[in-house]
């Protein structure tokens, strides 16, 4: 295991809810994770609370996590170390009322 595929993985591990983005949770820098951020919060939860990991600073972490994940784009979420996926899943999560459940596990 490369020294960013150590550092992803004890990311991954080490936060309850955890999302890989371009751009921070206040300013996300594309419209992929202002949507993950978006669909955070409507899931009632509090985004300074979530653990983001800015791609745009680390090009290690930024190739390494599309290897650890084996999913080709950004942004990417892991609950309780699980990856759960990019926006477009999110959102199909979130509109059939699983993200809900899958975060409110952590959350309450």
């Amino acid at each position: 295991m490369s020294d960013a595929q150590q550092r992803i993985d004890a990311l991954v591990k080490s936060s309850d809810v955890l999302l890989f983005m371009k751009g921070t949770a206040s300013f996300p820098q594309c419209g992929f994770s202002g949507r993950a951020i978006q669909l955070l919060k409507a899931c009632g939860v509090d985004t300074k609370t979530v653990k983001t990991v800015n791609v745009l600073e680390d090009d290690g972490i930024r190739q390494g996590i599309k290897e650890y994940s084996n999913w080709p784009t950004i942004p990417q979420l892991y609950v309780k170390g699980e990856f759960i996926g990019g926006s477009d899943i999110m959102m199909e999560m979130y509109e059939s009322g699983e993200l809900q459940q899958v975060l409110g596990a952590t959350t309450s």
